[in-house]
């Protein structure tokens, strides 16, 4: 039996006493009310939860940390989202009038997966992982760290292990929390490089001059590189690695290094 398989099957047996004993409810009621200022706020938060056989439950939401614990207690979730704050209660959200129940806040949130580094990984690809993929999840969140502090301001971070091959980070400043959704686009688009699918080659291009939050992030990525690459990536110790990174580069870079190696 594949150990997914048999993980799945040891849930039944495990998740009773790991929500009786071992989920930190009082941290996440604590985080997720925020001090209790706010009337209301952690009432309207909507949950979601995900049982055995993939059934998905909407619009849960509960008054206190003890009715909290008890319905997770009694539903054993096997996978919890955290949704947002909304106008009215979630669960009440079929007894309120049509057009007022309306989301208000929510963390901004950034998922970072491993599968999404396909192109500058040999080690692994797709589900697969190991400790030398793990590398760019560190790089990953010191760069975009660093971005949402420095360039943005924000000092609330939450970095989480998001349970299978990658990382999440929850922005919970109360002005990330209230952000349009053209300002969340905004900022996810100021922190994107990445441009094309899979049918294009050059999918990252940058301007000259280089822009600031580049230049900020080549500079924890050089820290990594030497190690990372060149040798546990190996990038150019096969003829397929060496021709993808000659494709990859910039025909003028090449033209003024053969110039310079002919002079």
């Amino acid at each position: 039996m594949p150990a997914s398989d048999y993980d799945s099957a040891c849930l039944p047996d495990i998740l009773p006493l790991y929500y009786r004993r071992l989920f930190p409810f009082s941290q996440y009621y604590r985080w997720l009310n925020y001090g209790g200022v706010q009337k209301n706020y952690f009432q309207n938060r909507e949950f979601s939860f995900t049982l055995k056989d993939d059934i998905y439950v909407r619009y849960q939401s509960f008054t206190t940390q003890n009715e909290l614990e008890k319905e997770m207690q009694k539903m054993n979730p096997y996978k919890i989202d955290i949704g947002a704050i909304y106008s009215h209660r979630p669960n009440q959200h079929n007894t309120v009038k049509s057009g007022t129940f309306q989301a208000l806040e929510k963390e901004l949130v950034f998922d970072i997966d491993m599968t999404d580094y396909d192109d500058v990984r040999s080690c692994c690809s797709a589900a697969e992982i190991c400790p030398k993929c793990w590398t760019l999840m560190t790089i990953a969140i010191r760069v975009l760290d660093r971005a949402l502090r420095d360039d943005f301001g924000f000092q609330h971070l939450l970095w989480v292990y998001s349970g299978r091959r990658g990382v999440h980070c929850w922005v919970c400043d109360e002005a990330a929390r209230k952000l349009s959704v053209a300002a969340r686009s905004a900022v996810a688009e100021y922190l994107s490089l990445i441009k094309g699918g899979d049918d294009t080659m050059k999918k990252v291009v940058l301007s000259d001059p280089i822009h600031p939050f580049i230049r900020e992030s080549l500079v924890v990525v050089e820290r990594y590189f030497p190690l990372y690459a060149l040798q546990d990536q190996d990038i150019l110790g096969r003829k397929e690695s060496v021709d993808k990174v000659l494709a990859l580069t910039p025909e003028d870079i090449l033209f003024t290094t053969c110039s310079r190696a002919n002079s």
